[in-house]
């Protein structure tokens, strides 16, 4: 057993095979992050907001899982050999810097565009989504050549309130009158939380207890 853990160690050091072992332990990583995110949000949510069985409820969270964990799993195998591939590509035979656009835009669309808009893959994209147009906001502000500079400083300091502000007010317009539109969990949350505040039959589901 120590020869072979030695063999094994010697060959994942080799610098010569480092880039194509990446491909497996992003595979790896991706798998665990995805079963680590996707297990306790889904446990919660299941077990608040769907009715059903026990085993019916343990089907829909192991699924969740599954999906989140494979999906994350499998755009990190096609990012990574993407951009291995772009990276030795002729004529630069080096990485340039729409390499890891290229790559994401790939395992974007294999994995969670083409063919498939189950929740999980909803939640993960708009989670992705969001965060591209801060990262996007905050390079306008703090690089911006149109703005002067005591100028960004104002909208920097002012942005994160404004923000806040107008995607709280727009999300409720949203719900009141086009609730079909919002994901389907988000919309459970909000369901539980404001609508169903408007009844009860006594004081069991007024305080203790919500229908």
């Amino acid at each position: 057993m120590d020869t072979l853990n030695k063999t094994i160690n010697d060959l994942i050091l080799k610098p010569q095979y480092s880039e194509y072992l990446a491909l497996i332990k992003a595979a790896r990583n991706g798998a665990v992050y995805g079963a680590k995110v996707r297990f306790p949000h889904a446990l919660v949510m299941v077990f608040l907001f769907r009715s059903g069985t026990l085993k019916e409820k343990l089907r829909i969270i192991f699924k969740a899982t599954l999906t989140h964990a494979r999906n994350l799993a499998i755009f990190a195998v096609i990012y990574k050999a993407a951009v291995l591939l772009l990276r030795h590509a002729p004529p630069s035979g080096k990485e340039v810097s729409y390499d890891t656009f290229l790559a994401g835009l790939l395992g974007g669309y294999i994995v969670f565009g083409r063919n498939s808009q189950s929740s999980v893959n909803q939640q993960i994209v708009t989670y992705v989504f969001a965060r591209v147009i801060l990262a996007f906001a905050k390079i306008f502000v703090q690089k911006g050549g149109l703005l002067p500079v005591q100028l960004r400083e104002q909208v920097a300091g002012k942005a994160w309130p404004i923000f806040a502000a107008v995607s709280w007010g727009a999300v409720m317009w949203l719900f009141r009158w086009f609730p079909e539109t919002i994901q389907p969990s988000m919309r459970s949350s909000m369901q539980y939380i404001y609508i169903n505040a408007d009844h009860w039959g006594g004081f069991r589901d007024f305080l203790i207890h919500n229908k």
